[in-house]
């Protein structure tokens, strides 16, 4: 007698994965091909748009925002000068492809998040069924939900634009559900009293009273995002993940640093500007 589990008891629906796949692909693979083309179309706007900006005019223009947000000269600077630095390294058009693939995910993220998080803590019944959605979005590995999601777009930058979706957008919907569900009803009845609609609630008082919460999921979901540039460039998006992955496949130790680096210094400057901005709404 073996200790193995009893086949008996024993079950699989990875068959029915796969049929819901192929019915997808088979109903609605113009649509699909028409959602890829449009968004390819975009992220590949972006990325020419930021190369006809000259170098030196980006580097200002990031010290400017960051000067704006934080109010420090100083760090400015040196937050211009990360970016500086990856471009010193030879790494400038890589750079611009990370950051058109993670600005594309981010925006999909606060078009998708914000009202999601409205939602929950709107409507308790949509909470109660969302919030394991989430959990298991923000627990699954990349790599399970990227075989369908190759399927559904094939390779290249589509996929890993879904992909990095998938897996930036909990935080920011949970932060935005958080920062509404805590709210003083108080607040919202005294504004209902005076006679403003729910729309005008939610504009007026709802969100600005929650936009520092806001500010901390996208703060979070951005970091996200720059987290999964590896996993991208390996279904074929390009940028700074590929010079890290191709460092791993030719043992190029110092190619995969000095990429991993640049990596590390864009999530820096990202970091210190959403946050610096989201303590000026506090």
């Amino acid at each position: 007698m073996n200790g193995g589990f009893p086949e008996a008891l024993q079950f699989s629906f990875a068959e029915r994965v796969n049929r819901l796949v192929d019915w997808l692909v088979l109903n609605y693979g113009d649509q699909l091909r028409a959602l890829s083309d449009s968004l390819l179309q975009l992220l590949v706007g972006l990325e020419n748009i930021l190369r006809l900006i000259p170098w030196w005019l980006l580097l200002l223009m990031v010290g400017l925002l960051a000067w704006h947000a934080t109010r420090n000269l100083p760090r400015a600077v040196l937050l211009g000068g990360l970016l500086m630095l990856i471009g010193m390294l030879g790494l400038w058009d890589k750079l611009l492809q990370t950051l058109a693939l993670v600005l594309v995910s981010t925006g999909l993220c606060v078009l998708i998040g914000v009202p999601l998080g409205i939602l929950l803590a709107s409507k308790p019944t949509a909470r109660r069924l969302l919030l394991p959605v989430l959990d298991v979005m923000q627990t699954l590995p990349a790599f399970v939900y990227l075989i369908p999601v190759l399927m559904l777009f094939g390779l290249g930058k589509v996929p890993a634009v879904f992909a990095t979706l998938i897996y930036a957008l909990p935080p920011l919907v949970r932060l935005t559900e958080l920062g509404l569900s805590q709210i003083d009803p108080s607040l919202l009845k005294a504004a209902r009293g005076l006679g403003a609609n729910r729309w005008q609630r939610l504009r007026r008082i709802a969100l600005p009273i929650a936009l520092p919460s806001i500010m901390a999921g996208l703060n979070q979901s951005v970091m996200m995002a720059l987290s999964m540039v590896v996993v991208a460039s390996m279904i074929g998006a390009r940028g700074l993940g590929e010079d890290v992955l191709a460092g791993i496949q030719t043992l190029n130790v110092g190619q995969g640093v000095e990429a991993g680096l640049a990596i590390v210094a864009l999530a820096m400057v990202i970091d210190r500007i959403s946050q610096a901005y989201g303590q000026l709404k506090r």
